[in-house]
């Protein structure tokens, strides 16, 4: 008998919201996949409809991450890890994300959970790609907590919309993967919250069931998503929202947070 993965599909619903200078929101279902590191190879054997680093009705590409070389994404964030002087001896290490879809990828934004032999979160490393094929990552250490809830927050250091400008700082409220994983991403200025995205969905098991379940429920996924993008560009920039200068990406690929470092404004009640 196979062991039972860790990986696993979490469907559920996207939500944005521009707050001002005028309001505009979207939603949308979708749906991400929680993939162990360890388990990939031994995963794309296992399923018919997912692949490493081949064509398949889904699949998963490591130069989708990372640095884009190709190579071993566990040994790309370990050493992040590594150079951030973030202990995990090994441990696991799980990406949310969404997979290629019929050959086609794109990810506003996955998430790796980075955890510790003994199986404790020690730090999520936040992957953003935007439109223009630029990608930046932030990596924020976990302190204590006391529950299945984890707060952080930096400083925007990277250009992703055409409609925000920099000088911004992000607040993070996750749900750690379980039954239920929960994204809560809110971008704010020095008046207060201008942007608020998040992602609720509920696990299911890794199969080839579930996967064409997906692919029928949310047809060509990625296409999707990056089409949605660019429509609702146009309409706020019908509704007359300033564009923002792209200014030249970050000298270095990754912004490390320290736990106490001096992103410390006074923090702002969640928006929902």
């Amino acid at each position: 008998m196979m062991p039972e993965l860790k990986s696993a599909l979490y469907a559920g619903k996207v939500m944005h919201q521009r707050l001002k200078p005028r309001r505009h929101r979207l939603s949308y279902r979708i749906f991400f996949l929680l993939l162990d590191l360890d388990e990939i190879d031994a995963m794309s054997k296992r399923l018919r409809l997912l692949s490493h680093n081949r064509f398949n009705l889904f699949g998963f590409a490591d130069t989708d991450h990372g640095d884009g070389s190709g190579g071993s994404l566990k040994a790309y964030v370990e050493d992040m890890l590594e150079t951030a002087g973030i202990e995990t001896d090994a441990g696991p290490i799980r990406l949310l994300s969404m997979p290629r879809t019929l050959g086609y990828a794109f990810n506003p934004i996955s998430i790796y959970f980075c955890h510790n032999r003994q199986g404790d979160l020690v730090a999520i490393l936040y992957e953003v790609n935007n439109t223009f094929g630029q990608r930046h990552s932030y990596l924020i250490p976990v302190g204590e907590r006391h529950d299945e809830t984890v707060r952080q927050h930096c400083d925007k250091r990277f250009y992703v919309s055409p409609f925000m400008a920099m000088g911004l700082n992000y607040r993070f409220r996750i749900g750690l993967p379980g039954e239920n994983v929960a994204i809560h991403i809110t971008a704010s200025d020095d008046q207060g919250p201008l942007m608020v995205a998040s992602f609720a969905g509920k696990r299911r098991a890794l199969s080839d069931a579930s996967l064409l379940r997906a692919f029928i429920s949310y047809p060509l996924l990625t296409l999707k998503v990056t089409a949605g993008i660019h429509w609702e560009a146009l309409r706020l920039w019908a509704k007359g929202i300033r564009l923002q200068e792209r200014p030249a990406p970050p000298d270095n690929s990754i912004t490390r947070v320290a736990m106490h470092g001096r992103l410390q404004r006074k923090a702002e009640p969640d928006v929902i």
